[in-house]
Order: C-alpha cells, then structure tokens, then sequence
C-alpha cells in the first residue's frame, strides 16, 4: 500500500500545474462533492484549497500537503519551562471519478491521508503550556500536544444526485473523521499558517482521527444533516500502524451534525456526540460532546491568471460534453482546458461516461480573510463534569504572499495541569475541572517560492497564556511562547 501511495504522490507532483490556481466552489453541494477537507467537514465553499491535480482517463488525481518546521519556547515560572524543535505535517492525496452512464450513478472519491508526526515529534508530545490529552509512555500529557498518526484517514466517499438540488453522501473509513464538530484545526484554512495544536482541541476536534467511521448525509440546497457511527477510543501511542485503542475497534459512539451554508462565504454547524471511553486513562468514563461553530471566507482580490494561448474564461472541470454551456466570463477564474498537464480531453472524449466530478478552479486570492468562531463542551457522563472552550481564528492575507494571523481561546482545563509532567497519574486520582486558561496568539508568514510546486513561508508567532488561579504557584501568571518556523506547502 505505501509502495502504491507514493508511486501515486510522485506521479501527481510530476505534472506540470499551473502554480497560481486553486480549487474552490459556488454551493455547498459543490464544497461537499469536492471534498477537499477531512472527513465529511466542509469550510465555506469559496474558501481556496491549493493542490496538485491532473485527469488520468476516468479519474481525477489530486494530492494537497502541509508542514511545519518549528522551534518553539514554552516559557513559565518553575520548571514548566521548555522548548523542542519539531515538525508536524500531513500530505492527502486522493482520486475521484464518476459511475454510470452520463455520471448518473454518482460519484466515487477514495482518499487517504498521512503523516511523518511519529518520526518529527521527539518524546511523543512538543511543548505546548497548559495542553493536555492522550498519553507519552503511558502517563498523562501535561503542557504537551501528542503528534497525529502516521495513518490519519483511509476512506472511501459516494455521492449520489437525487436532483440538482438534493444529494445523498457515504463515508466509510477504518481511520477516518465522523461528523463532529468543524473542519479540525490541522486542515482550517483560519489556522493553516500556525504550527500550534488549539487548546480546545480535545473539546472541540479530537475525533479527526477515530476509527471504523460510517457516516450517512443528507445535502438540500443550504442544509446538510449527517449520521455518524464510530469507534470512540482514541488512538494509542504506536502511531505507525493501525494500532487497536486499549478496548478494540467496535463502533460503540455516535453522533450527528447539521450544517448550513446560506452563502459560499458562510458555513456553520451544531454537532453532538456520545463518545465511549475515549481517554485510554479513564477506561471506564464516557463523554458528551458538544459543538457550535460559524466559518467566514472573503475574497477581497485575486491575482489575473491568463492561460497562455487560451481565453481568460471561467469554466467548471468535469463537463461530459462540449455543447454544455459555460459560465459567464470571469476575471476570477479561467479556462482550464489548455492548462499543463490538465487533459481535458481524457474526461471529454472517450470516458465521457465517467467524467470526474465539476472542479472549479480559481486564480489565488491576493488578499482573504478566513475565519472560525467555535465553541466545544466534554461532558462526563460519570460525573456530570464539564469543560468547555471558546476559540476565535482570523488569517488574512495580504498583497498576495503576507499572512498574519491571530487565536483567541478560553479553555477549560482539569486538574492534571497540577501534576509534574511525564509522571503517572497518583492512585484513585480523579480528574476534576479547574479553572479556564485564555490564550492569545498573534503571527506573520510570508510565501517564498521553492522550486515550482512548493511554497516555503519562514514565519513567528508569540503567544501570551492568562493563568487560572488555582494554577498560578505553578506558571505565574502570564506565560509566553514564542514559536520560530518554516512553513512548507504544495500549490
């Protein structure tokens, strides 16, 4: 299987691309069949997914990626100091075509999604003061983010029309993301500039990686509502491989998620979940969750591509024959039938039957504003225990190259923050909130570019932490850190 996976990565990143487009959408069925996101998650439909991509026959081969090279200073009074120099990263690579005559029996995408985080976070965590969640050799992570598994989604999707305004949607993966909560923050357009877990991540998106995931939607018009059955152990510490959580694989948890996107600029969504036995040190307690969240994207201007030797038209990949008309012309997007290593033909003669799914791809924006506004609630179903976080995300960027950035988060935290890191819980210890940590980030990257399909963004970000009472003796009360990185990106 990884032998096939990188044949298929090296093949995508051999073809020639034009470097400036991305891929972007009109409606959210559009968003939905595109699946540019994990799992079944969507982010506002005009929100830009920069990616590889080439026709080859019936399929549509794409692959995006994302990494960070980071050094970062966790800095607290006492002896919660400490720095690291790390990397987290993920590639997707996936393949999409369309089934029976005329695409008339929908859409089939297989999708996977890796990795390197087991090999490129040393000691099982990075520093990250006053995070928690999972476990670093069997003991509680404390002021620690766990790195992602190198397996973090495998997974078949089926989209069927039922009219042009209805469509019906399938999502099984043995690792995969049920419909819980927004778009997890590793694959947000509002964060994809910092190196940084969200505090909240464990109230708000931790089941991005879950396994045996079985999700039914429903799409009409503006409206989604999803059904998910899952498996709601989080995964162990042996990220190589598709390692069993501590009480097996059984869907035992579920949860369902109503989405509306009354605009392309404009996505939210409400989500519930019971989730059984997710933290490996608490076996025997099962969880609640909650989650609101609101996603805004602007395009103020995009750059002016121009194909050469052909029309500056918009146009929609996937049509399954010449006579069908065409958008209006466009300054915000173009003909892509000319473009390198874009085969038009392949889809358009021959294996009309069976063209990909409409594609519409856009000049990079020079400058857009993303954001996220999210709450999330754990709810122990043992105790009747709560912990809630609030996140606010804002990217925008500028003068096409600069980015600057800022994360606001008020998170509920628990009373392993008093352990001493690296150290097993106490017998009978019971975990128990205690109090809210608010931090505050603020960033800036700028895009160099790196060869033909790579940007590379050298950046900083500083984040300033507002320590809970109960926890002052041990961090003071204002830590910092300071995170120095190279981001890395396919376009």
């Amino acid at each position: 299987m990884l032998k096939r996976t990188a044949m298929f990565v090296f093949l995508v990143a051999a073809t020639s691309v034009r470097a400036q487009m991305v891929m972007s959408a009109r409606t959210l069925i559009q968003t939905i069949q595109q699946h540019g996101n994990s799992g079944t998650s969507i982010e506002p439909a005009s929100t830009p997914v920069p990616m590889l991509m080439t026709d080859r026959g019936a399929w549509r081969l794409m692959v995006h990626a994302n990494a960070f090279v980071a050094n970062t200073q966790q800095q607290a009074d006492l002896h919660r100091n400490r720095d690291a120099f790390f990397s987290t990263n993920w590639i997707m690579p996936m393949a999409q075509r369309s089934l029976g005559a005329n695409g008339r029996g929908g859409e089939l995408t297989l999708r996977t999604m890796f990795s390197l985080e087991p090999a490129t976070v040393g000691d099982r965590n990075y520093p990250e003061l006053f995070q928690q969640g999972e476990t670093a050799y069997g003991n509680p992570i404390v002021d620690g983010q766990h790195p992602h598994d190198f397996f973090m989604e495998v997974a078949a999707l089926y989209d069927l029309p039922l009219s042009p305004h209805t469509l019906l949607s399938f999502y099984g993966a043995p690792i995969g993301d049920p419909a819980i909560g927004p778009t997890a923050y590793p694959h947000r357009q509002s964060a994809s500039e910092d190196p940084i877990a969200a505090l909240g991540h464990h109230q708000q998106d931790s089941t991005h990686i879950a396994f045996n995931v079985l999700t039914g939607g429903l799409t009409y018009r503006i409206a989604r509502i999803e059904f998910s059955g899952f498996h709601g152990g989080e995964p162990d510490e042996h990220r190589w491989a598709f390692q069993p959580s501590p009480n097996g694989h059984a869907i035992d948890s579920y949860s369902t998620r109503l989405t509306i996107s009354p605009t392309p600029d404009l996505t939210g969504q409400y989500s519930i979940a019971h989730i059984t036995s997710p933290e490996a040190l608490y076996p025997g307690e099962n969880q609640q969750r909650q989650t609101a969240s609101i996603m805004y994207h602007h395009t103020f201007h995009s750059r002016t591509t121009h194909t050469p030797g052909a029309p500056h038209l918009a146009s929609e990949m996937g049509d399954s024959t010449e006579s069908q008309s065409k958008p209006s012309p466009s300054p915000d997007t173009m003909n892509m039938q000319d473009m390198p290593g874009m085969d038009m033909n392949s889809t358009r003669q021959g294996s009309a039957t069976h063209a990909p799914p409409p594609m519409m791809m856009v000049p990079d924006p020079r400058t857009d504003l993303a954001t996220t506004f999210l709450w999330g609630r754990a709810r122990s179903l043992t105790d009747n225990s709560k912990e809630n976080s609030y996140l606010a995300e804002a990217l925008l960027r500028f003068a096409s190259t600069n980015y600057i950035w800022t994360r606001l988060e008020n998170a509920g935290r628990s009373n392993e923050l008093l352990l001493t890191p690296g150290t097993p819980l106490p017998p009978n210890f019971i975990e128990i909130p205690i109090g809210h940590v608010a931090a505050y980030t603020f960033g800036y990257d700028h895009d160099l570019p790196f060869g033909r399909h790579i940007l590379i963004a050298p950046g900083a970000q500083l984040t300033i932490y507002r320590t809970p009472e109960a926890l002052r003796p041990i961090y003071g009360n204002t830590p910092t850190a300071e995170t120095l990185f190279i981001r890395f990106r396919l376009r």
